[in-house]
């Protein structure tokens, strides 16, 4: 291949729009992380294919360019917090080549990514169109699966009185939890699974707007106008454990609402749903979202049955994304006493 990968210009825009536009279409020869949704009606956010309206000033955008004409791009977000990067739009157009534009994009990336200190590299991802294969080739390890939920916003549940959630023990998430958290989460996680994502307690102390802890596959490509973060505290616990938390995304545009629910096993998080779902009616209500476009849930295969409280309260299965991730440095042991030998 003759073209070249290089970071996005002002001129590129126009280009830009249209090949983002091309590779949502069906029928066509494109390439892209998104889902072939087939449930229920959405909007016209498809979920991975986000127009390029989305983009963030922190977001890193890469083109491939093959004799003037721009046939791939790839669309990146960063925590600057964590040194992390997220591909969240992958596009390639062409006459059969459209794989090896894409793999020469995400080796690029990585590249770029290593010189700019990027400590690990994420990206989620449906199972069609290879792409998983695409990026275990560059190096990414497969370790863990979502099943996305979708409900629609009509009947929702009434939104909670203040005696009730102080009854249930839900209340507002505070910088104080963060070790209650990570002790939650450390819970329901399995080993390697934690080991992987790796968070801090400084992690866990930044639940608000700009929180991407606990990762899911549509916290970073989701635009949220508000996030909040409430804990359930656990009955009968008095060291101040805490039973699950619920994360709610509410979005002014016309995106998918988000819940995002971590419960220990024994927890039944349906009072939590309804409390989840009866506090996005109210923001609703109130001119601070958009009525139309449903919520979604996103479930680790490991943190059943929350998907099953889901489907109870209305939520629908809509398909199953593949969580890749690829470390960019190299974990070294920590030094340890070792029995002594002649």
């Amino acid at each position: 291949m003759s073209g070249r990968v290089r970071l996005a210009r002002l001129t590129d825009l126009a280009a830009l729009g249209e090949l983002s536009r091309l590779s949502q279409q069906d029928n066509v020869d494109a390439r892209s992380l998104g889902l072939p949704v087939s449930g229920p009606r959405i909007g016209v956010f498809s979920l991975f294919r986000l127009p390029l309206g989305a983009f963030r000033p922190n977001d890193l955008l890469f083109v491939y360019e093959d004799e003037h004409r721009i046939s791939g791009l790839l669309r990146v977000e960063r925590d600057s917090l964590r040194d992390e990067w997220t591909i969240v739009e992958l596009d390639a157009i062409g006459s059969g080549d459209s794989g090896d534009t894409r793999f020469r994009l995400v080796q690029h990336l990585l590249r770029d990514g290593a010189k700019r200190g990027a400590i690990r590299f994420h990206v989620a991802c449906s199972d069609g169109q290879g792409n998983p294969e695409l990026f275990m080739q560059a190096g990414f390890a497969r370790y863990g699966q979502e099943t996305l939920l979708f409900r629609s916003m009509d009947k929702l549940p009434r939104t909670w009185s203040d005696e009730q959630t102080r009854v249930a023990g839900i209340r507002p998430c505070q910088p104080l939890d963060a070790l209650p958290l990570a002790r939650l989460y450390a819970a329901v996680t399995p080993g390697p699974v934690l080991r992987l994502e790796s968070y801090r307690l400084s992690d866990w102390e930044r639940q608000g707007p700009s929180s991407l802890v606990p990762r899911s596959s549509l916290a970073p490509i989701l635009r949220f106008a508000e996030m909040e973060s409430y804990v359930q505290t656990a009955p009968d616990d008095r060291t101040g454990g805490l039973a699950a938390l619920l994360q709610l995304g509410v979005a002014r545009e016309e995106q998918p609402h988000y819940l995002k629910i971590l419960a220990r096993p024994e927890t039944d998080v349906a009072p939590l749903v309804s409390f989840g779902l009866g506090l996005l009616a109210a923001r609703v209500g109130k001119g601070g979202g958009c009525p139309y476009s449903g919520v979604l849930a996103p479930v680790r295969t490991y943190e059943s049955p929350i998907d099953r409280r889901l489907e109870e309260a209305g939520f629908a299965s809509l398909d199953t994304v593949t969580l890749l991730m690829k470390e960019a440095v190299v974990r070294v042991a920590e030094p340890a006493l070792v029995p002594a030998v002649r």
